[in-house]
């Protein structure tokens, strides 16, 4: 993870941190689930990633509203509501005493089985919800040098295969665009839908910048994601044209600037794609103006309430 967009600054404080599992702390060495667990047996699960900011998760109610949705999906009974989750959250923040720089992994199985299969009929007893809170700060010479994209052989599939805009912990398709672009000395995969046009990176959504104008993918084969959401928006509020369209790995090469998404890092500018430099290689003025607005948008929605 070298120049990755989830590269972070190490912190000695995640040694001992306390993680919730199933509403009880535990140190971070003594939290574990079962070997039957459903999320270890088969990924059958679904996750949030959340940021901390001023003491404040931002854009909960989205994520929440997402993980709710991916639940039904899985017909994945949470037992309980998204309120009792808000407050399990802030609750294992406070117990870490935690209020910036933070990043979470909001982890939901189907819960415990009692024997490996993958019929939801052999589960027993209800969810398992972790919550793995980590002082992360994004590794600021990232945003300062861009990364570098490999357009990979993986493809993001058709819904009735496995549909990509659920949350799932079943990510063998990421991992393997993952493992493809480092193979390659590349930083993040570039990856195509089914007919040719570009869908999404492994972990963050993709745009491009030209004549002016920001174009992501249609969003057909990949996660509605609330940074890719909250950018989108951004756009519309501030006259800036954005559109959610087909296009090909071609029209990136030619793009002005280039940039991904993500709960974790925000914006970050993209370098390179397959080899070819992007605009002058450099942070382009759409980037800054963009990532200015986003930052405002986080100080908003913490400093509302």
């Amino acid at each position: 993870m070298g120049n990755s967009t989830h590269t972070y600054r190490q912190d000695e404080r995640n040694s001992n941190i306390q993680i919730n599992i199933n509403g009880e702390l535990f140190p971070r060495d003594k939290a574990v689930v079962s070997v039957f667990d459903s999320g270890f047996i088969l990924g059958d699960g679904i996750w949030e990633g959340l940021r901390v900011h001023a003491g404040k998760i931002p854009f909960l109610d989205k994520h929440m509203k997402r993980l709710w949705e991916g639940a039904k999906a899985l017909d994945l009974d949470m037992e309980m509501t998204q309120q009792e989750l808000k407050d399990r959250l802030y609750a294992t923040l406070a117990a870490n005493d935690m209020q910036e720089h933070v990043h979470i992994r909001l982890m939901v199985s189907r819960g415990e089985k009692s024997t490996p299969y993958q019929s939801p009929a052999v589960n027993i007893g209800g969810p398992t919800i972790v919550i793995i809170p980590e002082y992360k700060t994004p590794d600021p010479t990232v945003n300062d040098r861009g990364i570098r994209l490999y357009t990979v052989y993986v493809r993001r599939g058709y819904a009735d295969v496995q549909d990509p805009r659920i949350n799932s912990h079943s990510k063998l398709n990421c991992i393997f665009a993952c493992i493809q672009a480092d193979k390659a000395g590349h930083d993040e995969a570039l990856m195509l839908d089914p007919h040719g046009h570009v869908a999404t990176c492994n972990s963050t959504h993709f745009f491009i910048v030209r004549e002016g104008e920001v174009w992501t993918s249609s969003g057909d084969y990949c996660l509605d994601g609330i940074t890719r959401r909250n950018v989108i928006n951004l756009c519309k509020a501030n006259d800036i044209p954005v559109y959610e369209k087909n296009f090909s790995v071609m029209q990136a090469y030619g793009a002005e600037e280039a940039f991904v998404t993500g709960t974790f890092a925000g914006l970050t500018p993209v370098k390179e794609i397959d080899g070819r430099t992007i605009g002058d290689g450099k942070r382009g003025p759409m980037v800054d103006r963009l990532q200015a607005l986003y930052i405002k948008m986080i100080d908003d929605e913490c400093s509302e309430g």
